[in-house]
């Protein structure tokens, strides 16, 4: 299976001049821990975490009012193309260590993001699927 069969489809963006304030609040309103920032031709640039925000900011005091996103993002060394077996991107998330990664189409714009919860919600309906064929098969004495 690949990435693009499980990714989200529908991700917060977020402009990287916008302010961490007016960022954290979309995050709040839309219930996401995490923005991607893109560059004008719908490129991944970055990404911004609700921990980004409280590690970088809020941690040391500084006013998110006056800071911009791309002060504070993390900066994304590869983004996944959605045609990416899923085990491939399990191995780049654990190298990174990344739990969300952006899903690009082959034009390297944004289509998707892969999240950590993502692959382990299909595990775990992988795990049920054998369990339920283990227990129809086992012997009912």
């Amino acid at each position: 299976m690949t990435v693009g069969k499980i990714c989200v489809r529908e991700v917060e963006i977020v402009p990287k001049h916008e302010t961490l304030q007016v960022a954290a609040a979309q995050m709040r309103d839309r219930n996401v821990g995490a923005l991607v920032v893109l560059d004008d031709g719908q490129e991944p640039l970055g990404i911004l975490t609700d921990r980004d925000v409280t590690i970088r900011v809020v941690a040391d005091g500084l006013d998110c009012r006056q800071m911009k996103v791309c002060d504070v993002m993390t900066e994304l060394p590869y983004s996944i193309e959605e045609g990416t077996p899923i085990e491939d991107a399990l191995a780049r998330m654990r190298r990174g260590p990344y739990r969300r990664l952006p899903v690009v189409n082959r034009n390297r714009q944004l289509v998707g993001l892969l999240t950590l919860d993502d692959i382990l919600d299909l595990l775990s309906e992988e795990f049920s699927t054998i369990r339920g064929i283990l227990a129809a098969e086992a012997p009912t004495h």
